[in-house]
């Protein structure tokens, strides 16, 4: 399934949280890509959808101390 597939899909569901599951269970399902849910994620407006936050978390910065 492509991005415009899943657009199409995306606009015939109603309820955002719906869309949200429908997206996870296609991905779980091995019939999207990880990228994809980002992209449709950010697209939609979904802010608060975990997989986006964690895909676009900062990078951490570690240090090492030596003695």
């Amino acid at each position: 399934m492509n991005a415009d597939e899943m657009n199409w899909l995306l606009q015939t569901i109603e309820e955002p949280e719906t869309a949200k599951r429908f997206v996870q269970a296609q991905y779980e399902l091995g019939r999207i890509p990880y990228h994809l849910i980002v992209d449709l994620a950010r697209q939609q407006g979904w802010t608060d959808y975990l997989p986006v936050r964690v895909w676009t978390a900062p990078p951490i910065s570690v240090e090492y101390a030596t003695a």
